[in-house]
């Protein structure tokens, strides 16, 4: 069982003895050189900094000097007006991973939720679902789409932005993460990359090829990327029930098989007088089928009057992306225009059979068998546009319009025994995703501005308005269709500034003052009820609410970032939300006709919430810190996080899914006359506590992953890399508790091997 958990006293001194032993290292080397721009590592040369010109805000147009040099990770970071990290090509090859969630969590600020090696919620700041604003290519992820389902091959760079832009969305109480895929031509590349990864006696081989290069003859410029991967895995979980009436526990052994493959790519032709068209498919499909079987041992209930089960399952998803993006100068500013078509299609299939025995014969349950088969679609579609228009006076002006449509429609069917699917009193029920259709359309208009006040200051001021209808249609025991209209709109305001206290130097602060939000998934708007099948306080029956207003967030941000001689960085920043109009699901019951509970669960706006953190992140050489150290290129970043939610009695009455911290500490060394480079990485998340309602809880044990990568340079143009994913893994335990009754949940995390063999054709 899984018990309250505090942040040890060392987890709540840690930013602090980060924060100052990187600054005392710091200081001694400004005591040492003169305070002047930051010269990166040679494997980054950087474009020189123009003062003249205001730093840039996410995705605005500025003027540089071009000399054929890469601008570096660091650099770009400096430039930005709203508080934005880069992750560009070379840290996100450092370890070969073979998902995005592997290479995300390693990121200041981001932590995954789930169990370690098998995907999960991607957070900022803690916040769970809907907080954090995930884009692909600077435009909303749709359809169903997993970022595990990329590979981490198509990544050009990853934008981590902490507070919004009017140009990225408001949608990011928690911040953005923006994964922009490989880029337009740059330089001739073909790569060829095989790996085979082993986890609990499994194999799991992968396979990825890039191409960049022109057609002269055309005009054009392309990229391709694709990749395969197999996945074979075993998962164990044991969920054990517990209350006054009840003690029993139900393990669950499976093996999932699955079979990917994507495509993605990109066409760009350069036109006449600097315009250009570009052209960006991208296709997704896997396959997959898994087997399960469970056994239930402890006192026999009611609800389930089985000792055994097994299930098959067999699932596929298609999703196909194709976006265009024309750019064009008008007048004396830059015009871009962007048409994206999407399609997703996804199929599910599941058999399952519970018996009282093993051997299946009668008994007070006798067999049961069920069958669920769902297929979703969705389309979509959407436009936007983007004047930039570059003044004399040193402002920069971003207006832009998006407009985004999705049509979703789900066809669903349960059985039982080859009939209708039964409640608990025998009763035949459906489901709302039983023929559910439903749209929505997104308008968003903004305005930004950014320019430098003086030598000093550098300044940006944004507006957006975003609305969104939403409309849907599903069907309801007792109420027939359903038909459930919402409609909401936002106006967030947003200012953000840049001081530097030496106008030639490197250190600065950043301010920020936004507004946010976070609107109400479409499932939770759907106005009818979805019954559980075993009805109890931990598994009720849901009830949509077509009503829920969106959250709003008023928001500050601070931050100093420290800029060593020698390419390194150390960031202190600190944030507050305050939130309006929290959603969060209230769970509640009500007496049957024969004197019996009936458990619901709805989400409902419940009043007002807080959150606030500290965040310190930084990288540098060793080297910069002590000349005869060792070259080891070092990593490091770690959080504290609080939040209260007004309307629960604390303690822990905190948001939900939010951690009171994180922790990462990595390094990369190559070995001196040899062709061997080896690094690692230690993340950390403390165990914690979320007090939901005066008698729910929900609990989390505490997460530790290392990871350890070698790296041989077999020639110039083929290397070989070994990857050791969660050493020494550790079980996944996390409990629901709800007035008198407690379901804890235990699932194993395994040890994953990989080897891949790197090739430049």
């Amino acid at each position: 069982m899984l018990h309250q958990s505090r942040a040890p006293f060392a987890l709540k001194r840690l930013p602090l003895a980060l924060s100052c032993g990187l600054w005392l290292a710091a200081a001694g080397l400004r005591a040492q050189t003169a305070p002047t721009e930051p010269t990166p590592p040679a494997a980054e040369a950087t474009l020189p900094a123009a003062e003249a010109t205001p730093p840039a805000a996410a995705g605005a147009t500025q003027k540089v000097e071009i000399n054929g040099a890469r601008t570096s990770d660091t650099e770009q970071r400096r430039r930005s007006t709203a508080s934005k990290i880069i992750v560009g090509r070379e840290e996100i090859e450092k370890f070969g991973d073979s998902t995005v969630g592997d290479l995300l969590k390693r990121l200041p600020g981001v932590t995954i939720g789930g169990t370690p090696g098998r995907g999960g919620q991607i957070r900022m700041r803690g916040l769970g679902n809907g907080y954090t604003q995930i884009l692909l290519d600077g435009e909303r992820v749709q359809g169903g789409l997993s970022l595990d389902s990329l590979d981490p091959d198509q990544i050009e760079r990853i934008e981590i932005i902490r507070a919004p832009t009017a140009e990225t969305g408001g949608r990011a109480i928690g911040g953005t993460i923006n994964i922009i895929t490989r880029e337009g031509f740059t330089r001739k590349l073909n790569d060829l990359k095989a790996s085979v990864a082993y986890e609990n006696g499994r194999v799991q081989p992968q396979l990825n090829w890039s191409r960049e290069d022109k057609f002269e003859a055309l005009g054009l410029d392309y990229n391709l990327n694709v990749g395969v991967n197999r996945r074979d895995t075993d998962d164990k979980s044991v969920v054990t029930t517990t209350s006054p009436t009840k003690d029993y526990t139900e393990t669950d052994t499976s093996r999932s098989k699955r079979t990917g493959v994507n495509l993605g790519g990109k066409l760009q032709w350069k036109l006449d007088g600097g315009d250009s068209l570009q052209v960006m498919p991208f296709i997704v499909h896997s396959e997959g089928d898994s087997d399960k079987t469970g056994q239930v041992i402890g006192t026999a209930v009611p609800e389930l009057p089985f000792s055994t089960s097994r299930s098959h399952s067999d699932s596929s998803l298609t999703l196909g992306r194709l976006n265009s993006m024309y750019k064009a100068q008008i007048g004396d500013g830059r015009l871009e225009a962007r048409v994206g078509l999407g399609m997703s299609r996804s199929l599910s299939n599941t058999h399952r059979v519970e018996q009282d025995s093993e051997d299946g014969t009668a008994g007070n349950g006798g067999v049961a068998t069920f069958d669920d088969r769902n297929l979703s679609r969705e389309r979509s579609a959407s436009l936007n546009t983007k004047y930039s228009l570059l003044l004399e006076n040193g402002h920069n002006i971003v207006s832009g319009l998006e407009l985004d449509r999705a049509h979703l429609s789900q066809d669903r069917s349960q059985l039982q025994d080859g009939g209708p699917l039964l409640d608990a009193d025998g009763q035949p029920v459906s489901d709302p995703g039983d023929n559910l259709q439903a749209r929505s359309m997104r308008t968003a208009v903004y305005s930004q501005d950014e320019w430098t006040i003086d030598p000093h200051w550098s300044a940006y001021a944004g507006l957006r308005w975003e609305g969104i209808r939403t409309h849907s249609e599903a069907p309801d025991d007792k109420l027939g269709t359903v038909v459930g209209d919402n409609s909401s709109s936002v106006w967030t305001p947003l200012l953000h500034a840049v001081w530097k206290p030496e106008p030639k130097g490197a250190d600065q602060v950043r301010m920020s003052l936004t507004r946010s939000y976070r609107s109400p998934p479409l499932a939770n708007l759907i106005a009818s009820t979805s019954y559980s099948k075993h009805n109890d306080p931990t598994s009720p029956d849901r009830i949509g609410n077509p009503d829920l207003k969106p959250e709003l967030a008023t928001g500050i941000d601070l931050a100093y970032e420290y800029y060593l001689p020698g390419g390194g960085m150390v960031s202190f920043s600190a944030f507050r939300r305050d939130i309006q109009d929290l959603m969060r699901t209230v769970y509640f019951s009500r007496l049957n006709p024969d004197g019996s509970k009936q458990y619901y669960s709805q989400p409902q706006n419940i009043g007002d919430a807080m959150t606030q953190g500290v965040e310190i992140d930084g990288k540098l050489r060793l080297t910069e810190l002590w000349p005869d150290a060792p070259a080891v290129d070092l990593r490091a970043n770690a959080a504290l996080y609080n939040s209260k939610v007004k309307g629960v009695p604390g303690p822990n009455n905190r948001l939900d899914q939010q951690a009171a911290g994180s922790f990462n500490l990595g390094g990369d060394y190559k070995l001196p006359g040899t062709p061997l480079t080896l690094g690692g990485n230690f993340n950390w998340q403390p165990g914690y506590t979320t007090r939901l309602a005066d008698d729910q809880y929900a609990k989390q044990n505490a997460k530790r992953v290392v990871d350890l990568y070698a790296m041989y340079q077999l020639s110039a143009t083929a290397r070989l890399r070994l990857t050791a994913s969660n050493l020494a893994p550790r079980e996944n335990d996390t409990e629901s508790i709800v007035g008198d009754q407690t379901v804890a949940t235990q699932s194993q995390s395994y040890l994953n091997w990989r080897l891949g063999l790197e090739l430049k054709l």
